[in-house]
């Protein structure tokens, strides 16, 4: 299974974007402001906690979260980065670097209500890939 995340330019500190998955549209994604300088190491433009991961593909795990409970969505090997999840949450304030998921967004958050629906949705297909046996890997693009 590929998850594809295509990110829109950052605003206000945020950015937005669409995950699809195998090519298809699932929901919508909301992080932290882009920061990152192609070419240069993660430590030269990250802000902790106020930072969007690098673009790439990265391998995705359910793990157990203490914060975010049983099967949490998990992003391996993030340079720079630890414990990237893809879970609920509204507005940039909600993360530290992960990935929020909703049905639908403005130009600035995602909408309230849509958040838990959209990590059910992709939550549920990763778990029958992973069933399946199969690699599920996302890729992240910046626009």
């Amino acid at each position: 299974m590929i998850i594809t995340v295509q990110r829109k330019p950052s605003l206000f500190n945020t950015t937005l974007g669409k995950l699809a998955i195998d090519g298809t549209f699932a929901c919508y994604t909301l992080e932290d402001q882009v920061r990152e300088v192609v070419g240069q190491p993660v430590d030269a433009w990250k802000v902790h906690g106020k930072t969007a991961i690098p673009a790439g593909v990265y391998k995705v795990t359910l793990v157990n979260s203490p914060r975010f409970g049983p099967d949490t969505l998990n992003l391996v090997n993030v340079p720079g980065f630890e414990s990237i999840r893809m879970h609920a949450g509204n507005t940039s304030e909600d993360t530290e670097g992960c990935l929020l998921l909703g049905m639908q967004a403005t130009e600035r958050s995602l909408i309230g209500g849509t958040s838990r629906p959209a990590v059910a949705l992709v939550k549920g297909q990763v778990q029958q890939a992973l069933q399946r046996g199969e690699l599920v890997t996302i890729d992240i693009r910046n626009p």
